[in-house]
């Protein structure tokens, strides 16, 4: 093994910083690598890890291995004709887009951070503000080279159990190396954005309802701490990409242009409370007051349409040592019901969030752990150390069961593995094909011990 790929032992966490725990990392650079590092991680396993914006403890293993991929960050072929790029598992979506807009292609799906990796995009089965438009990641996905525990490197194509099983599958199927993507054409690296303001929940749901088909992007920040009259008031943004001819004169010699702010770095102590239910009902209420009642057609780049805080480093500091909990869930159509009494109850127990965001999902997708079902998702940031949290949120994920809904395996540290199954119906599927592949169990992290996948 050599001395880039030494196992040293460090404390892992997810971007929530809630359940740290203490693993070896391994930083393969070639397959071969990659290889030694799965043959020899040990009695504890390894589970492969990217950027680390899994925001639970999906990427973690408690006194077992975990595999740094981010050594395999090479673009290996781009077809500039055809749309498609074929880049190691490591390579994030910003270096995508850095690569690829200069060329008139954007990635097809990103979510709310540019510093995902491919590989990691796939295992979440990633999804953006265009889902009820064009799905998850891996919706976009060709194929993917996967190395198994038996030390196979099998390429997969869609449609087939195994891409199926990986697709969402938080790395439990093995170590993806390569993936080949289908990109999506543009003419400028500008969007169009329409932004509104909605003044309750109902509100909002009927202008998404009714119009969300003329939008590729849709997303509303909602305000969970508003209550009465004024219960999920949202500002409402969507927009599609610019075409050329839309951009002023002076700004289309450089139209494809990939430019992103940056600003300091979040402090690395702030003091417990920063964020309390004063100065984020603060926020919000500023927020919610500066946003127009309706604007069009305004041009942001795409990094203020996509990835805003991507420009603060470490934000999630801002939490204070305690961390925090994104809690993310969806119920589908006809279940509006259970969001409204979600709604209420986060608002009426004060929680103090900031980043809330709603969106409505489209079609399902295979993975067979894929998040999305058609319907709603709610996601929402919350102080960890926010005192009850864990038995209110206990609550709220017994209401989603109920409703057929589910949360999302990415951004969980908590869930009770009894609700797994009623949320996701094709998990014996997975667990089946997993003790077929990897009888051993080379393949775990805290996230599967916790939920027993």
């Amino acid at each position: 093994m050599s001395a880039s790929t030494a196992p040293v032992t460090t404390t892992v966490t997810g971007w929530g910083r809630t359940a740290p725990s203490a693993a070896r990392l391994i930083r393969p650079r070639t397959y071969e690598e990659a290889a030694a590092a799965v043959r020899e991680c040990g009695a504890r396993g390894g589970i492969p890890r990217g950027l680390g914006r899994a925001y639970g403890d999906a990427a973690q293993n408690a006194g077992g291995a975990v595999f740094d991929m981010t050594g395999l960050d090479r673009i290996h072929a781009i077809d500039a004709d055809e749309g498609t790029v074929l880049c190691g598992a490591g390579v994030s979506l910003h270096r995508l887009m850095e690569v690829l807009l200069p060329l008139g292609w954007f990635v097809p799906v990103t979510p709310g951070t540019r510093q995902v990796t491919v590989g990691g995009a796939i295992g979440a089965d990633i999804h953006g503000k265009n889902h009820h438009v064009s799905g998850t990641f891996s919706r976009h996905v060709l194929s993917f080279e996967l190395l198994t525990a038996d030390g196979e490197i099998r390429t997969v194509g869609r449609g087939t159990p195994l891409f199926d099983a990986t697709a969402g599958g938080m790395g439990l199927t093995g170590v993806i190396l390569t993936a080949t993507l289908g990109l999506l054409p543009v003419e400028t690296s500008l969007m169009s954005v329409d932004t509104e303001r909605a003044s309750d929940l109902d509100d909002l749901m009927a202008r998404l309802t009714d119009t969300d088909d003329r939008y590729r992007y849709s997303v509303a920040w909602i305000d969970l701490l508003a209550r009465g009259a004024a219960t999920g008031r949202a500002v409402l943004t969507r927009g599609d990409h610019a075409p050329f001819d839309a951009l002023p004169a002076r700004a289309r010699a450089k139209a494809l242009d990939f430019r992103t702010p940056r600003f300091p770095p979040a402090p690395a102590f702030l003091p417990e409370g920063l964020l309390s239910r004063t100065t984020v009902g603060l926020f919000n209420e500023l927020w919610y007051r500066k946003a127009p009642r309706a604007r069009t057609g305004e041009l942001q780049r795409i990094s203020a349409f996509f990835h805003p805080l991507d420009g603060v480093p470490h934000w999630n500091r801002v939490y204070g040592r305690g961390g925090f909990v994104q809690y993310q869930f969806v119920v589908g159509h006809g279940q509006e019901d259970t969001l409204r009494r979600i709604v209420r109850r986060i608002a009426d127990r004060r929680c103090p969030s900031f980043l809330a965001v709603l969106k409505r999902f489209g079609r399902s997708d295979p993975g067979w752990l894929s998040f999305p079902l058609p319907g709603w998702t709610l996601a929402l940031d919350i102080p960890a150390a926010l005192p009850g949290l864990g038995r209110f949120l206990d609550r709220l994920d017994e209401e989603v069961a109920a409703a057929g809904g589910r949360v999302y395996l990415a951004k969980d540290s908590r869930l009770r593995p009894e609700l797994l199954a009623a949320m996701y119906p094709r998990l014996d599927d997975f667990r089946a094909l997993r003790a077929e592949l990897d009888p051993r169990g080379v393949f775990v992290s805290d996230l599967s011990r916790r939920l027993a996948l």
